[in-house]
């Protein structure tokens, strides 16, 4: 049983395509020595390189190799026999050529999986749109942890970006419909074809019935309801408040867009425009989640915050944790009152 967690627990941690250093080597190094075959590299290998969702969507070739080579070097410190499939896997890794783009797959509490294509640089394109940031992690643990808050719900995210949040919130909380937003055209490209990679039918085709994969299977088509998923332009400087009450928003999130003063300004008075609408409905309920890069840049948000006069609480730390990245106390979830 020792062995089959630590197969799991690193095969989550693989899936996820984070730093190597969560997995726990030690403990690594500690059952090979014990063990009298290599069942357990093996077991590992192909829970992890060899596993099926990983070779049809590959993390990039870089933490591949990395990856295999610490995993080579461990099992060469033991006495056990040399596996080949260790290094024929990675001399053909050593013969892939390098991508500006690799994928990473995250699993879900529920079995399935979230696929993304992703840039191998933190800036592309004249973005940081084109990755993921951990506070897009943060927010998707809470939002499943709080599916009730999406649950048959019309959702707008500000700053999708490449649009794991979102599509994470698609398949496990269940909201009526989903509106992903950017303005950045490679991003907003992107985040488009990661949704269809994802298996959903953006509008207005999403009538149709929608196949997703998890773990590597390919899932029958099912009946089941499934949210209505559009992505939109949106310019946070020259939107109207029109073209804010028609999107009807009932909950309204964003990840890891508080980060430019330049853009604080823009961000602020789009809120107060939403604050300002005027509809015989309830004002949409509004989370941010973001890390606190610097702090100057933190209160300036809250103080613009204050000017247009929306209220806001820090929302408490959630319980669950779903996805492997490094949980820092500068990840905070905002709740905002419009």
């Amino acid at each position: 049983m020792a062995e089959l967690g630590l197969g799991l627990r690193f095969q989550r941690g693989f899936l996820a395509a984070r730093q190597l250093r969560s997995f726990p080597w030690p403990e690594l190094e500690e059952n090979l020595r014990a063990s009298l075959d290599a069942s357990l590299l093996v077991d590992i290998l192909h829970k992890t390189i060899l596993h099926p969702l990983c070779v049809k969507y590959p993390p990039s070739a870089k933490y591949r190799r990395c990856f295999l080579t610490e995993l080579i070097k461990k099992h060469e410190s033991t006495a056990a026999e040399p596996l080949d499939e260790l290094y024929n896997t990675l001399a053909d890794i050593l013969n892939e050529e390098e991508s500006t783009h690799c994928y990473k797959n995250y699993l879900l509490p529920t079995g399935e999986c979230v696929t993304l294509s992703e840039s191998v640089a933190i800036i592309s394109g004249g973005t940081t749109g084109l990755v993921t940031w951990d506070a897009a992690l943060h927010l998707a643990e809470w939002a499943i942890e709080n599916s009730a808050v999406f649950s048959n719900r019309t959702v707008l995210e500000l700053g999708s970006g490449i649009g794991f949040t979102g599509i994470a919130i698609c398949k496990a909380c269940n909201p009526k419909a989903y509106i992903f937003s950017d303005y950045h055209h490679c991003v907003l490209k992107q985040l488009t074809e990661n949704i269809r990679l994802n298996g959903f039918v953006l509008e207005p085709e999403t009538t149709q019935r929608i196949q997703t994969e998890s773990q590597g299977q390919e899932a029958e088509e099912t009946n089941c309801q499934t949210p209505k998923l559009t992505v939109a332009e949106l310019d946070w400087g020259s939107v109207t408040e029109k073209q804010l009450l028609d999107l009807q928003a009932d909950v309204i999130i964003a990840a890891d867009v508080v980060y430019d003063p330049e853009i604080i300004l823009a961000l602020s008075g789009m809120l107060q425009k939403l604050s300002t609408l005027k509809a015989d409905r309830k004002p949409p309920e509004v989370y941010f989640a973001f890390t606190i890069r610097n702090p100057d840049t933190y209160h300036l948000f809250l103080t613009e915050l204050d000017k247009v006069g929306i209220g806001w609480q820090i929302i408490p730390a959630h319980s669950n944790s779903v996805f492997l990245y490094d949980m820092q106390p500068n990840i905070t979830i905002l709740q905002l009152f419009i």
